[in-house]
């Protein structure tokens, strides 16, 4: 088989490409150069290229650089924006995954004659009994990057293979040292690969001031409309935060509510974000529509514990009571280990 790499220059990509080689797979290299921007600290800065290349160069195979700039700003970038523009929590890892890494690179893929692409993700493509392909968590619990793959269909899967995630993390830093592969001790990557600098508000901040305007805001009390304190930008705000908030006393405080237009969030206990279920939009299935009733596991963020739900017309009812997932946050839905697809939690009512 004929396969296309997606080699960000990480340690599990690195691996994916050595143990499809190892199995006699004709494997090329590719890395997307995805973001022109000021950081160099994501999947694809400069460094991470040549690391790619230095893994290709061990397994002799070919390496090329496929420059995805345009795309990645329209699908992944704008919408970012967007979303904190409207008060909402993006998650771009799965924009990117959905618009980019199976989407232009998986097209690009095909175009060139080859029969399929692999990534380095900790998740499993399986068959159904009808042969149709199935997305599974990986077999590492605490790896497991299923639900940043959730918005994938089964005519994409039937395409991707997904090497590490039959085996543990651990196992693929051992395989890469063995190899003597120039990856084998580099950290993973924790960040949004287009906001420079360390993880936390203030790097989102100096990012979307390049961008739009934002605004201060009135921190409000929930329950009584007294307000509280204030914060620098409300378009930072998410739904279920805590630190940051500019309240100085009262105990702990949660943000329950974010209105941009109004320059608002409201804020109260742990109790005030209880929620009995959650609206989905932009509902995506990876094979055949779950029908309403259908009981499901939902997770509403990369490493979050999963909970138990029922398919409604508009979302997902919880079997107990738990905390709101922020709007704008995608949802993946399980059915034991295998994904069946995903939604974006929204404002309405469930």
């Amino acid at each position: 088989m004929r396969v296309l790499v997606a080699m960000s220059g990480g340690v599990d990509s690195s691996v994916a490409a050595a143990l499809l080689a190892g199995k006699g797979h004709e494997v090329v290299g590719a890395t997307m150069k995805l973001w022109g921007g000021a950081s160099d600290s994501g999947c694809c800065s400069v460094s991470d290229v040549e690391d790619a290349r230095r893994v290709a160069r061990r397994l002799g195979v070919e390496h090329h650089v496929f420059n995805f700039t345009d795309e990645f700003e329209a699908g992944v970038v704008d919408p970012y924006v967007s979303a904190h523009l409207a008060g909402l929590t993006p998650n771009p890892c799965v924009e990117c995954n959905r618009h980019l890494k199976f989407s232009a690179f998986l097209d690009r893929a095909l175009r060139l004659g080859f029969d399929a692409v692999a990534t380095g993700h900790h998740a499993r493509v399986g068959r159904g009994r009808d042969g149709q392909a199935r997305l599974l968590r990986g077999m590492d619990a605490a790896k497991d990057q299923s639900y940043v793959l959730s918005c994938l269909t089964a005519r994409q899967l039937d395409r991707v293979l997904l090497p590490v995630g039959e085996t543990t993390k651990a196992e693929v830093r051992r395989l890469a040292a063995a190899w003597a592969l120039p990856t084998a001790h580099k950290a993973d990557s924790q960040e949004v690969c287009f906001v420079a600098g360390p993880r936390g508000a203030g790097s989102r901040r100096r990012f979307l001031e390049g961008r739009a305007e934002l605004h201060a805001g009135r921190v409000l009390d929930v329950a009584t409309g007294e307000q509280l304190g204030s914060v620098p930008a409300v378009e930072l705000v998410t739904v279920g935060q805590r630190r940051g908030l500019g309240v100085a006393a009262g105990g702990r405080r949660f943000a329950v509510e974010v209105d941009v237009a109004a320059g608002v969030v409201l804020v109260g206990r742990e109790t005030d974000l209880a929620a009995s279920g959650v609206a989905l939009s932009e509902r995506t299935w990876v094979g055949e529509p779950l029908a309403e009733g259908s009981a499901v596991l939902a997770q509403a963020s990369a490493h979050g514990r999963p909970f138990a739900a029922v398919l409604g017309a508009g979302g997902l009812e919880f079997l107990e009571a738990r905390r709101k997932v922020a709007p704008g946050q995608v949802v993946a839905l399980y059915v034991g280990d295998e994904v069946v697809g995903s939604g974006i939690a929204s404002r309405a009512a469930a």
